[in-house]
């Protein structure tokens, strides 16, 4: 069976018809490669669009509480804190009774507070490492005893696995003297939070939260975290990036 069509055999430039089929198949070949291309390019593009200049999804945390619903932004906030996984035990020294920190911390802590109480002042630690655990009781039995949303609640303490805390690089510091400032904006007008601005960082402690930080989350004088090693640095990367970019 010939693969050449009919002619009037005149035509001695006829190209042969098998040459042809072949010759549609490669044309059909190119432009499926072509839309697959730019299909490829239309969707990287719409995800571009969609990260960079429209809000990210709700999503919904479960918990052993019920479901959390809030946005994780770009840089991987929730409520405005950057998630933190737990310390192992094994990495934990006891301050005192029931209260302990990242083995790394103690020296420096231990000498800070020798230091404050060589001039007077009365530094005490009253919080150090949290589990994820604790902190998801905090979290949510103060929102359901104050009647708070997820988002007003995030204001005043992180979500479990969001808080500074399970790290084990975070102090909650009181003054001795006046134990009514406990985790309250006045302890700023106590001796101990004087001395800790004037002095924390040649501890490697920093301060959180300030005033207006660009977190969201309220200000917090009590709440220091510990920057004296390089895993520290590595813990509060994002959360330091965030500040520069601020400034």
């Amino acid at each position: 069976m010939s693969l050449r069509p009919p002619t009037d055999g005149n035509n001695s430039e006829e190209i042969p018809f098998a040459r042809r089929l072949v010759a549609s198949r490669r044309i059909t070949s190119s432009r499926f490669r072509y839309f697959l291309l730019g299909s490829v390019f239309l969707t990287l593009f719409t995800v571009f669009i969609a990260l960079n200049f429209f809000p990210n999804p709700e999503i919904s945390i479960s918990t052993n509480r019920g479901k959390l619903k809030a946005r994780i932004s770009k840089d991987g906030l929730l409520l405005g804190h950057f998630p933190y996984k737990e310390v192992s035990k094994d990495k934990l020294a006891s301050v005192y009774p029931g209260m302990e920190v990242h083995k790394s911390v103690a020296r420096d802590l231990a000498n800070m507070r020798a230091s404050a109480a060589a001039q007077g002042v009365q530094l005490i630690v009253i919080s150090g490492f949290r589990s994820i655990d604790l902190q998801r009781q905090i979290f949510y039995e103060n929102k359901s005893a104050r009647n708070q949303i997820a988002i007003e609640r995030a204001k005043v303490s992180a979500p479990p696995g969001y808080s500074e805390h399970s790290t084990g690089f975070a102090v909650d510091f009181g003054d001795g003297t006046m134990r009514s400032t406990d985790f309250e904006v006045e302890f700023e007008k106590t001796p101990a939070y004087l001395w800790l601005k004037k002095n924390a960082a040649k501890f490697h402690f920093v301060l959180s939260f300030p005033k207006n930080n660009i977190q969201g989350v309220s200000y917090e004088p009590w709440h220091w975290r510990y920057e004296g090693t390089v895993e520290a640095l590595k813990e509060f990367e994002p959360a330091n990036r965030k500040r520069r970019r601020k400034r």
